[in-house]
């Protein structure tokens, strides 16, 4: 590899770009099914719980998927795998755009339209740390804010033409505008990551990286960062997967139930962001504490409210404190694992977020039919997200009682 194409070179740069377009394009597969919700739910007769099956189908797709193409990454590189997913991805709208009952709706979602969008969040995060040293933080939040790219763009976009044209066509058009933009955005990613340096906790010594990450045993730190993933990500389906319905429960309608999930989503790039800054500088255990922290308290502030500009103050708050706690599970994992497990580390890591997602979005539809109100809904949400504040907490005192025995440890 020359430094023409090196750590922070400027195809690292370029490559950088191309990720964060191939983010948000195919991060549609996580979005569309938010907004169709409703009109799903009234074309084939189904209670809501029925109806957030497609969701919980597409991230069941997604955690598998992404743990298949992280493993296949680090054999191979990304760009074969990845292209593979978007004709998966593509040919899941178009048959969906078909589909007779929501069974087999929620089967092709997942199974399409799922595992084809995996390739677009945890393998792009994964491959760009590889191209970043100093500005690691950045570049996986700013790959990490592909998603919700797309969940500022995707939204408001399918709410207007299942509107004017359903949902059926609308699956269709997607899926040509994926096969358009997306393959030639992925001959960029065609070289493979450079050598990789060690990690400076190896260099100085610090008994935190290697065999016993922390001091314990690596599987247990690896399920840790699962579990605290699940957990924070119950959390966070709740408003992302179900406030649209929420909002035409209140009678606001589905349009500002959209608008709501789209300024969500965008200050959840700024969030992201943010939070890359935050990582190069404090390190990923304390990002990930924070957010957790932060998350918790935003979607306490659903159960008192629930006026029209109050919903939108709280979802504009919401998607600005959590952006932070994906990306953070991407750079633990650089801090404390060997590079050449990234890729498969970091997706088994993100897809726990996933398989959260897809929990929380049928467990909030399940809450709401029991007791037909999501009050209770949020309190379970809050619930999860003190369970991974205390992973966090955990973890992170677990590095602060090491980190003093670095220099005795390096003599």
């Amino acid at each position: 590899m020359t430094d023409r194409h090196g750590i922070e070179s400027r195809y690292a740069w370029l490559r950088l770009l191309a990720s964060v377009g191939l983010g948000t394009i195919g991060g549609v597969g996580m979005w569309s099914i938010v907004v169709a919700l409703p009109a799903v739910q009234a074309e084939f007769g189904v209670d809501r719980g029925g109806a957030s099956l497609p969701y919980t189908a597409t991230m069941v797709g997604l955690m598998t998927g992404t743990v298949l193409i992280g493993r296949l990454s680090d054999r191979f590189g990304l760009m074969r795998p990845a292209m593979l997913a978007v004709l998966l991805l593509a040919s899941g709208y178009v048959a969906t755009a078909f589909a007779p009952d929501i069974t087999v709706f929620a089967l092709l979602y997942g199974a399409l339209i799922g595992l084809g969008g995996a390739a677009m969040f945890a393998p792009l995060i994964a491959d760009i740390s590889m191209w970043f040293a100093g500005r690691r933080g950045l570049a996986i939040g700013l790959v990490a804010s592909g998603n919700y790219f797309a969940g500022t763009l995707w939204p408001p976009v399918v709410e207007h033409f299942i509107t004017t044209a359903g949902w059926r066509a609308t699956h269709i058009g997607i899926a040509g505008v994926l096969v358009v933009t997306m393959l030639p955005l992925l001959l960029v990613l065609r070289h493979r990551p450079p050598v990789q340096p060690e990690p400076a906790a190896v260099a100085a010594g610090q008994p935190v990286f290697g065999s016993r990450p922390l001091g314990l045993d690596r599987r247990l730190v690896q399920g840790l960062l699962v579990i605290a993933g699940v957990c924070c990500c119950v959390a966070m389906s709740m408003p992302q997967v179900h406030i649209v319905a929420y909002c035409v429960d209140l009678g606001y309608g589905p349009a500002r139930g959209a608008e709501m999930l789209s300024l969500m989503l965008g200050l959840g790039i700024v969030s992201r962001l943010a939070s890359g800054w935050i990582l190069d500088r404090i390190g990923g255990l304390p990002t990930l504490l924070l957010g957790s922290v932060l998350q918790a308290t935003a979607l306490a502030f659903y159960l008192p409210f629930d006026g029209l500009m109050s919903l939108y103050v709280i979802s504009g708050l919401f998607g600005l404190v959590q952006g932070g706690i994906v990306p953070s599970y991407a750079f633990i994992i650089r801090e404390l694992f060997p590079a050449r497990e990234a890729g498969f580390r970091v997706s088994l890591t993100i897809s726990a977020t996933m398989a959260g997602m897809a929990l929380g979005g049928w467990l909030s539809g399940a809450i709401y039919d029991a007791t037909g109100s999501y009050q209770a809904a949020l309190i379970n949400g809050v619930a999860w997200n003190l369970v991974n504040a205390l992973i966090a907490v955990f973890l992170l005192q677990r590095l602060l009682r090491r980190l003093p025995a670095a220099p005795a440890a390096a003599g």
